[in-house]
């Protein structure tokens, strides 16, 4: 992502009791608000449907409430599922509602525009990557301040740490918990808690929770896909199902899903 921070995603825990002490807070760091671009780079082989279900999630987030209610296939299931837009306005009113983007201006509304896409199917760096190669991709896409580049790599690439210490960078769960966390961490001094160089943040907090009655080896109580057994809790452009995890609510403390 075109955001200066190398926070690691550690996903190996769950949100301490906040009377234990250290708990996620605001630490007066800038976030990202307003229009936010995005670019996506494809390193690999990637098949159009995989890349339309990663380009639809990305404009699913700040679709409006009249096109987003469009998109509900009908199924009652379903229909109680709420858009990936609500749970995307969680950010907007939990955290930047609450924090600035620098100078002390206070955050404006965050739109995600999806502005542009790279593919690189010959594996130009090759196929194992270090993280500074995941950087060097990410400014390949020549974004501008303040933009996220979202770099996926297909199977048969392996890159530095992934999987084993880290599930995401920012700069590189590639997905929604990621986002989320550059957002309102970009530059690793915003929302988080802990060490700064290992922090929890707006999605890694509530990590494993996705659904009511959630508790550790248990995701909770989510929907299902009638059709392929799939779990979702919430719909996104053109009716696809995504499964996207809590966003913690550093108010209240707790980890609130969205079914």
């Amino acid at each position: 992502m075109a955001v200066n921070a190398l926070s690691d995603r550690r996903q190996l825990q769950l949100m301490q009791d906040p009377a234990a002490g250290d708990v996620l807070s605001y630490h007066g760091g800038a976030v990202l608000s307003g229009d936010i671009p995005m670019s996506i780079v494809w390193y690999g082989k990637f098949a159009p449907s995989q890349k339309d279900i990663v380009v639809d999630f990305v404009q699913s987030l700040t679709a409006t409430s009249s096109s987003s209610s469009s998109q509900q296939v009908a199924a009652p299931e379903a229909r109680r599922a709420p858009s990936a837009a609500q749970w995307w306005s969680t950010l907007a009113t939990v955290y930047l509602s609450n924090a600035t983007t620098g100078g002390g201006k206070a955050a404006a509304a965050t739109r995600v525009v999806l502005s542009g896409q790279v593919s690189d199917e010959e594996y130009s760096l090759g196929k194992t990557l270090k993280l500074v190669q995941v950087f060097q991709l990410a400014a390949g896409a020549a974004p501008k301040r303040g933009a996220v580049v979202l770099v996926l790599t297909d199977p048969d690439v392996v890159v530095e740490g992934f999987c084993s210490v880290r599930c995401g960078v920012h700069g590189s769960d590639a997905g929604a918990g990621t986002l989320a966390g550059a957002v309102t961490n970009p530059f690793g001094d915003a929302y988080y808690q802990g060490d700064k160089d290992a922090a929890l943040e707006a999605c890694t907090a509530c990590a494993g929770v996705y659904g009511s009655g959630s508790y550790p080896g248990y995701a909770g109580k989510v929907l299902v896909d009638e059709a392929n057994g799939g779990s979702y809790n919430a719909i996104g452009g053109g009716g696809k199902r995504f499964l996207l995890p809590a966003i913690y609510n550093p108010a209240t403390t707790v980890c609130p899903t969205t079914v």
